[in-house]
């Protein structure tokens, strides 16, 4: 029998499977860096929307730029609580699940994630109209994470002296 995807499913089993990492404890310089490439990714990504036509094949890129920039972001905030985690799937079922304050939505990180996986792996190409649809709430969730970073530095003593 099929059980069904939840995060709290895929939380369950990324526990069982040693998927989160405890660190004892994590690097500030590395946490800033992440941050600070995952916003050159979306930069790169707002040049190419410019000079993108519908039928370019940069939506493809750009989607990924996006992908991987939230990914980051979201790998930093993670860090923040001393885990690593192995796998992009488990990592957004680490924050629906202990970072809900976020009120983010699994259906939507699945929906990203398989996607991406599909462009990745097996080259499926992302439309123009693909991006669009998911383009509001990735912008959305990366503001969100870079606003809960930014929570953290400012209350944080270690990031007393953040940009």
């Amino acid at each position: 029998m099929h059980k069904e995807r939840t995060k709290e499913n895929i939380y369950d089993v990324c526990i069982a499977e040693g998927s989160y990492l405890p660190l004892s404890e994590f690097d500030e310089n590395q946490i800033r860096d992440m941050i600070k490439l995952a916003f050159k990714d979306l930069e790169t990504a707002k040049k190419l929307i410019k000079i993108s036509t519908k039928d370019s094949d940069d939506w493809n890129a750009i989607y990924k730029l996006h992908y991987d920039a939230l990914h980051t972001i979201a790998e930093a905030l993670v860090r923040i609580d001393k885990i690593k985690i192995k796998t992009h799937e488990c990592l957004f079922a680490y924050l629906c699940q202990k970072h809900s304050e976020l009120e983010f939505n699994w259906e939507f990180f699945e929906t990203i994630r398989s996607k991406r996986n599909r462009s990745t792996y097996y080259g499926e190409s992302i439309s123009k109209e693909q991006w669009k649809n998911v383009e509001l709430q990735m912008n959305l969730y990366i503001k969100t994470l870079k606003n809960a970073l930014e929570m953290q530095f400012a209350s944080s003593p270690s990031f007393a002296n953040s940009p």
